[in-house]
């Protein structure tokens, strides 16, 4: 910005430092020139990490706001730029994670004529986003940009897109700049809920609890462990959020995710009471909608949200409460522990869990089952963990034990290319904590440009490829439903190493399991980051299971189904 009038742009950016944004990503285009000015004069204040791809800077601002509660900011062009930044839109919806996306626009006198690059951002992100608005009077930007935060951020946290003229950017803004952000308590449960959760509990014989999101905060993390170890009620998370529980309890009992494991299947159809936290029965995490019936469970179902649009979505449950989980939790811990005839229903369940770590050897070069276990031994306590999608995703996924103080961020919504921006976002909030970002061959090249942007902003994790030549999961499924005739599915890989290194990172090719634990000890003391490529059989799409876990399961699924 130049002279001393605060433009559109200018404003924007001291609305969003006010709220608490201090992160932000982008690839920067000349529609939004007067943000890129104002951002010029706030490092250390409102940082910009410059991307190299929309899709990458979007999956960083969706990984954000998972890893923080807060909005993760991305700045993305008009037309080519905002449709390249979809998928972290996408990504953040089925996440449930705060995010902002502010597009460059045409010019407002150049609206409806399908000028360059125009598009209806409205229209565009309406069914994908929890908002989607336009910015035409820099009058309003203070008032807009608030309503975006409060949007992303409460009810059911997700991602908003602010539309943003340039004309409007670069014009005098005649209004002052928020002075902070609202507050808005999550919304409590009343005392005659939580005493009729408690009673239907007390009576069950085989209790369950199922909790998703991301908006968990410590206490209320530590509350519903406190009631559920003192209750010894078992407990499963929705795809992908099991690190909001600590995996070391014995209360914890798998994660109902994509091809939910037999025994979590059991526990979700063989529960007689399912209390569920912070959830909104996805695809994944009720097996296809099959582990209870729709709309009406033959299991009894309490539903807690701070949404009222997820309670009674899907299914009908007999107690909805429109309640945060945090405040829900505190409030049943509260109240009292209950108790029942279930000690051994919870056991069985845990020890099907824990029988799932029993591995035989994998058919592959390097066996992700004896590197997840190593990596089980020497991960530190607080390390982030990131992936993106495919096959590969369940050993970070299923074979890592989640404590306390360990997070992963990984997409619901199987989008490939999210763990390398998901780690640059983690190392930029967390530059002291490992971050461990697992890859496929094919998931690592949709955002390998993304190493260029790790260096650039001195956020280097670490990056195991899982390089097996192959899309995996897809050649599962032509291999289920076409036998013998698999086809456009097959990779010639670049020299993975060669191009880290050429990024500036620590690089090695592991041919065998045996190398794995020294190359990764390397990795970890290597101040620019570490790309591992990691030798795998194409035979090794899915892990071979143990005997001992397939009885285990068996019997935690025995006469419940």
């Amino acid at each position: 910005m130049t002279g001393n009038t605060r433009n559109g742009g200018q404003l924007l950016v001291d609305c969003l430092m006010a709220l608490g944004a201090r992160h932000s990503f982008g690839v920067p285009g000349e529609s939004y020139l007067a943000v890129l000015d104002a951002l010029h004069d706030t490092a250390g204040r409102l940082d910009f990490t410059l991307c190299r791809h929309e899709g990458g800077a979007a999956f960083m601002a969706a990984a954000y706001g998972k890893l923080t509660g807060r909005p993760g900011i991305a700045w993305v062009t008009r037309g080519p730029g905002a449709t390249n930044a979809a998928i972290g839109v996408h990504t953040a919806m089925q996440d449930s994670a705060p995010m902002i996306l502010f597009v460059g626009q045409v010019g407002t006198g150049m609206k409806g004529r399908e000028a360059f690059q125009e598009l209806d951002y409205r229209a565009v992100f309406g069914s994908m986003a929890k908002w989607a608005v336009e910015i035409n009077d820099g009058a309003r930007l203070p008032e807009i940009v608030a309503r975006a935060w409060k949007t992303a951020t409460t009810g059911r946290p997700g991602p908003v897109v602010v539309a943003l003229p340039e004309d409007m950017l670069s014009a005098p803004a005649p209004a002052a700049p928020l002075s902070g952000p609202g507050h808005y308590p999550e919304p409590a449960p009343d005392a005659g809920a939580v005493e009729t959760t408690r009673a239907m509990l007390a009576r069950a014989e085989r209790p369950l609890i199922l909790y998703g999101g991301c908006d968990w905060t410590s206490e209320g993390r530590a509350a519903l462990q406190a009631f559920a170890e003192g209750s010894n009620i078992p407990v499963v998370s929705v795809f992908r959020y099991q690190d909001k529980f600590d995996n070391h309890s014995a209360c914890f009992c798998g994660e109902a995710g994509v091809g939910t494991v037999p025994h979590v299947r059991g526990l979700l159809s063989g529960a007689d009471v399912i209390l569920a936290i912070n959830t909104r029965f996805g695809e994944n995490a009720t097996a296809g909608y099959t582990a209870l019936s729709v709309p009406q469970p033959a299991q009894r179902l309490v539903h807690v949200h701070a949404s009222d649009n997820e309670l009674g979505k899907v299914y009908q449950p007999e107690l909805g409460v429109q309640a945060g989980p945090n405040a829900f939790v505190t409030a049943l811990n509260a109240a009292g522990l209950v108790g029942g005839a279930w000690a051994g229903w919870r056991a069985e369940a845990r020890a099907a869990w824990e029988a799932a770590f029993d591995l035989p050897d994998q058919p592959s070069p390097v066996d992700m089952g004896r590197v997840t276990a190593h990596l089980r031994e020497v991960l530190p306590g607080d390390a982030i963990i990131t992936n993106g999608a495919g096959n590969f995703a369940i050993w970070s996924g299923r074979f890592l034990k989640y404590g306390p103080d360990m997070r992963l961020l990984a997409p619901q919504s199987g989008a490939m290319g999210y763990g390398i921006p998901a780690a640059i976002a983690a190392k930029l909030v967390h530059p002291d904590r490992l971050v461990v970002c697992f890859a496929g061959d094919g998931d690592f090249q949709m955002t390998a440009a993304e190493l260029a942007s790790a260096a650039q902003a001195g956020a280097q994790p670490i990056i195991l490829i899982l390089n097996n030549g192959t899309y995996g999961t897809i050649r599962a499924h032509q291999e289920q439903h076409y036998p013998g005739r698999v086809s456009g599915t097959t990779m010639v890989n670049p020299d993975f190493p060669a191009l880290a290194r050429a990024h500036g990172f620590h690089a090695e090719r592991v041919e065998t399991t045996e190398g794995f634990a020294a190359a990764f000890a390397r990795a970890c003391a290597s101040p620019t980051g570490a790309v591992l490529d990691l030798a795998i059989s194409p035979e090794a799409i899915t892990p071979r299971v143990s005997l001992s876990a397939m009885r285990a399961a068996g019997l935690a699924r025995a006469g419940r189904d």
